[in-house]
């Protein structure tokens, strides 16, 4: 779909701008929104960073219990996250309640209407200046006075209006699609999870006798499979280091670095989730990882707890974390990846997640015993071997489709931020714009 352009403009005198659209204004932002400071503790309907999705600025709900005085804000007020890894979040409030967190509240101004100047704070080029701003080293934080004094197009108010409801009618379609696409990757999660659900708990032949395994979680089991505590296939467990790293990854094998815990998420090992190790660190080399190693994280978020991976070579350069535990075992009787993908299955799942303790649902942990006390149903390790053959073939078949799936995604979000850019820059004129089917 093409798009008008006005018929006259002029220079903003601002270079991030550029030209506008000859009758519009251009002002600094606190002429559109006063920023609010009051606080408040009467805690109803709380809205913290966490509850806002950064791409849309939509409000998406959570269990968390916040603590601490917020400020107060109500319907068409906008809340802006002034962090730099949240800039993008810029919720419109439908309701009363309290920022509770690192936020510029801000109430529009007789004049500003609160849907397009939502718009005009998810603009990119808006965020990438705000971004450049911030300050401090471990959390940056854009200021109000740099914030405030930001220049932004100030189109007439019915321009305004006819704006956002162009971009609420367009970005809605873009959501939908987007939603489309979600859906399915959330449908691949589940059969993935089924797959190897099955296939760790009742093998790939459907005709082989099945006994009770005695263990009420696991059911029936193949008949000709043992079920045995996980201590008894496992030589070693240990956890490693987690000394203060570098913010980025290593570049080269020749450099040291540390994994992080989300190294495993996923099921599959990922070597760029790690941290460099400063120079003014010694390395310990007995903490490296070798082929074979099954990682599992042992603290994290109640949905990653526990989450497993084995690493399939070497990576004499990365040390094992802290947050991790690294099991290794007798490799003629066992086969890692089928561990792994044992610890990745939905009955052991939930039992992880019934034994993780913690005082914040942000970071749980679970303790050695919690793994190597469950029962693992255990073939011999050709059949274990035959198993991980197969589930490596169907889930790299649901990762690439996935993969497919968040390009998807990735691309329709990019052209959602280049249509709002577009439209709250002047860029495009869509005050006559008719409606197009979805």
């Amino acid at each position: 779909m093409s798009f008008a352009r006005y018929p006259a403009y002029k220079d903003s005198g601002v270079e991030w701008l550029g030209e506008v659209p000859a009758h519009w204004e251009v002002h600094r932002l606190k002429r559109s929104a006063q920023l609010l400071t009051e606080k408040t503790d009467r805690r109803t309907n709380p809205v913290a960073l966490e509850n806002i999705e950064s791409w849309s600025g939509r409000f998406v709900p959570t269990d968390t219990e916040f603590a601490g005085d917020g400020v107060a804000f109500q319907h068409g007020d906008i809340l802006f996250g002034k962090l730099r890894p949240y800039l993008a979040k810029a919720l419109l409030a439908q309701n009363e309640g309290e920022a509770v967190g690192d936020f510029h509240v801000m109430r529009p101004q007789e004049g500003a209407i609160p849907r397009f100047l939502q718009y005009q704070l998810l603009e990119q080029a808006f965020i990438d200046i705000v971004d450049g701003s911030t300050f401090g080293s471990k959390m940056p934080r854009a200021s109000w006075e740099f914030v405030g004094t930001m220049p932004l197009p100030a189109p007439p108010p019915s321009e305004q209006t006819a704006i956002a409801t162009f971009l609420d009618r367009e970005t809605a379609k873009i959501d939908a699609l987007v939603a489309e696409q979600e859906r399915l990757i959330a449908l691949l999660k589940e059969k993935r999870q089924a797959v190897i659900s099955h296939a760790v708990t009742k093998g790939l032949d459907p005709s082989v006798p099945m006994k009770d395994s005695g263990v009420e979680w696991l059911g029936e089991v193949p008949a000709h499979w043992e079920v045995v505590r996980i201590k008894h296939v496992v030589a070693s467990i240990e956890q490693g280091w987690s000394p203060q790293c570098e913010s980025y990854p290593v570049e080269s094998a020749d450099q040291w670095g540390v994994l992080k815990v989300g190294c495993v998420n996923g099921g599959v090992f990922n070597p760029d989730e790690n941290k460099v190790l400063p120079d003014d660190l010694t390395p310990v080399p007995a903490l490296a990882i070798r082929a074979g190693d099954v990682l599992v994280s042992r603290a994290n978020t109640r949905e990653l707890v526990g989450s497993a991976a084995t690493a399939l070579m070497d990576y004499p350069n990365l040390l094992l974390c802290d947050k991790l535990y690294r099991l290794r075992l007798n490799h003629k009787m066992d086969a890692p990846q089928y561990l792994a993908y044992f610890l990745g299955c939905l009955p052991v799942r939930e039992q992880i997640e019934l034994a993780a303790t913690g005082a914040s649902s942000s970071m749980l942990n679970i303790g050695q015993a919690t793994i190597l006390e469950l029962r693992l149903p255990h073939p011999d390790v050709e059949e274990q071997l035959a198993i991980t053959a197969h589930l490596d073939a169907v889930t790299a078949r649901m990762r690439d489709t996935a993969t497919e799936a968040e390009a998807i995604i990735a691309a329709l979000q990019e052209r959602r931020s280049a249509l709002i850019s577009a439209a709250v820059t002047g860029q495009i004129d869509v005050r006559c714009t008719p409606e197009q089917a979805p």
